[in-house]
């Protein structure tokens, strides 16, 4: 089960299966996780009848399992009379009518988790722009993947001092750490809605570690998206250099985010700048 405040991965699931459809303008779409060694289709948008719904793909099987074992889009513009593929799955396929179908791997951290497939039900051309926006929606599905793997693993370990009043010192600096990597892989996203989401998890673990013992600090500081990111790797003790090679700039760029950030918490080192920046709820 995802953690409070996280999309399960049967919803973004379903999200991207609906997308997919949408983006491509292709009137079938639908998608599935591995799970024990097959793809097992849960999600299905614009069938006619319910052969997909019950579709279990094996690795190098059809043409999902090959894009899953090759880990690279595969298309079948006629798939009834494809030799490229095995037909295995062509009374779930053909049953449905489908006569181009596109199948795209999503790939989290380089591995195989799923497969998307989108298609038509006359044969069709298969252009540059659908394919590039079936691809899109592989990344995204994706990269939501790659969040909610970082924040059930960071979630896991906090667990056992959930009870307590307070976090302990070790879960403090795991919780600040995930911060950090969250922040990093949100610069890295190119889509605003994915971006918005992770921003809300963002927000959640800033004020999980607050002390509400504190009294609140009567700061009305605004930083931007890069302040915040260095200051929060500052934050883990990282010099300039680490902060730089972490977040791909460079030194000087990373010393004029800092002290920018210091001008606006009012503060003459970076470590106050973190302290405030910690009791204004900007911080974990």
């Amino acid at each position: 089960m995802a953690p409070s405040g996280v999309a399960s991965e049967a919803d973004l699931l379903t999200r991207a299966v609906g997308d997919l459809a949408t983006r491509t303008g292709l009137p079938v779409a639908f998608g599935g996780y591995e799970q024990s060694g097959a793809i097992d289709v849960t999600s299905v948008v614009g069938n006619r009848t319910g052969h997909l719904s019950t579709l279990v793909v094996e690795p190098t099987r059809g043409l999902g399992g090959r894009a899953f074992v090759e880990r690279r889009p595969r298309l079948a513009l006629d798939y009834r009379s494809s030799r490229n593929i095995t037909h295995d799955y062509d009374r779930a396929v053909l049953g449905e009518g489908i006569a181009t179908l596109f199948a795209v791997p999503v790939l989290v951290a380089g591995l195989p988790r799923g497969v998307l497939y989108c298609g038509s039900w006359a044969q069709t051309a298969f252009g540059e722009q659908t394919a590039r926006a079936a691809l899109q929606v592989a990344a995204d599905l994706a990269t939501e993947l790659r969040v909610n793997d970082e924040v059930s693993r960071r979630v896991s370990r906090l667990a056992p001092a959930a009870p307590a009043p307070g976090l302990d010192a070790a879960s403090r600096e795991e919780l600040r750490e995930a911060y950090a990597e969250l922040r990093r892989i949100g610069a890295e996203v190119a889509d605003a809605g994915i971006r918005r989401r992770l921003e809300a998890i963002e927000e959640r673990l800033a004020t999980l570690s607050h002390d509400r013992a504190e009294p609140e600090a009567a700061l009305d500081v605004r930083l931007s998206p890069r302040e915040t990111d260095v200051l929060a790797c500052a934050a883990l003790g990282q010099t300039n250099a680490e902060i730089a090679a972490h977040l791909t700039l460079r030194e000087g760029t990373v010393k004029s985010y800092l002290q920018a950030a210091m001008a606006k918490l009012d503060a003459a080192t970076r470590h106050a700048a973190v302290t405030k920046a910690r009791r204004a709820g900007l911080l974990p």
